[in-house]
């Protein structure tokens, strides 16, 4: 096995971890860390960029395990508070699904660059001081359940503000809470479950293209063990993250991750540079 390769892996998830959560654009972070590191560009090292992207939900799934089930319970029983969350959540997810699937092919082609995420970068940035001044502060929907179809579907409108890679669906989702009275917890907070069943999709999405092109049975053992480890690592990681973000983001601004994105873009800038004088 390949030590080096597979560390390289574990560090990868430890970005994934880190940054999916936060509104700072995990995929630039990655593209940070890949170049770095010369993970690969192959369609393995691809999938498992997505797919560790699962560990991240899972910590999801287990720190709200009981708001979940027992919205799911309620729905299950035809309660209003179940019914509006499940409306929500459908109407959430509704326009980056229809709008994903359809330019896929496109956002591939176009948007998926260095300079196109440095672009992002700087601004959902810009967006992010700028929403924040103007709406943090009067919010007036602190439950999930009591968000309405009509701002469930205002926020995922803003999510589709996340196809453009380096925009981070984090942000976007959040920038899209304020501005619809969402509180900053419960913004963070719908953007994580809006995440559940995107990122499941995109991955199972991916898994589904890596099995008919390559086949599953062309993985080697490295490969296995970094999947393996990746997943896990993301997992815990994400776990630490997101508990620590929503202790943060009901005290403190957001634009220290706004100015953080400044940073991240000038790091790229550099790599850009780097590689046109190699």
């Amino acid at each position: 096995m390949d030590l080096i390769y597979i560390i390289k892996g574990i560090i990868m998830a430890i970005v994934e971890g880190i940054t999916e959560f936060l509104p700072v654009s995990s995929s630039g972070h990655l593209i940070i860390a890949g170049d770095l590191m010369r993970f690969g560009e192959g369609n393995f090292e691809k999938m498992f960029e997505v797919v560790i992207q699962l560990g991240a939900i899972l910590a999801i799934v287990v720190l709200y395990w009981d708001k979940l089930w027992g919205l799911v319970k309620s729905l299950f029983r035809k309660e209003a508070r179940g019914t509006k969350f499940a409306v929500a959540l459908l109407l959430g997810i509704l326009p980056a699904f229809v709008l994903g699937f359809t330019l896929e092919k496109y956002i591939d082609r176009y948007l998926w660059s260095t300079p196109t995420v440095i672009a992002a970068l700087i601004v959902g940035a810009l967006l992010m001081i700028a929403f924040e001044r103007r709406y943090r502060g009067h919010h007036t929907v602190s439950q999930v359940e009591d968000i309405t179809p009509k701002q469930a579907l205002r926020v995922g409108l803003f999510q589709c503000l996340a196809l453009w890679p380096g925009m981070s669906r984090s942000a976007s989702t959040i920038m899209g809470g304020w501005n619809q009275g969402l509180s900053p917890s419960l913004a963070a907070e719908f953007s994580f479950f809006l995440a559940i069943p995107i990122m499941v999709g995109a991955s199972a999405l991916k898994l589904i293209k890596f099995a008919v092109k390559d086949g599953f049975a062309t993985i080697t053992t490295t490969q296995s063990v970094t999947f393996g480890l990746g997943f896990l690592v993301s997992f815990l990681v994400a776990l630490l993250c997101v508990k620590a973000f929503m202790n943060y983001i009901k005290k403190k601004p957001m634009k220290v991750f706004a100015y953080y994105r400044f940073v991240v873009a000038g790091a790229l800038i550099m790599l850009q540079l780097v590689r046109m004088g190699r």
